[in-house]
């Protein structure tokens, strides 16, 4: 069977947590920082897991991950 190709655009954006889940990072924190609070901005900056419905679409993009 051939190799299955990655994803780059994915393989950017998306990582494996300890436990095995998928995990992203958050909208929202990329421009007009300075009126956002430091709270949200600190909310925004931790990393969220993949819904369950689109993680049969990055586990398809990521054969390797």
């Amino acid at each position: 069977m051939p190799k299955l190709k990655t994803r780059k655009s994915a393989a950017k954006r998306f990582r494996r947590s300890g436990s095995g889940k998928l995990m992203r990072r958050k909208a929202f924190k990329n421009h007009m920082l300075e009126h956002k609070s430091s709270t949200r901005k600190s909310r925004l900056s931790k990393l969220a897991e993949v819904h369950e419905r689109d993680a049969e679409n990055v586990e398809l993009m990521l054969p390797y991950l």
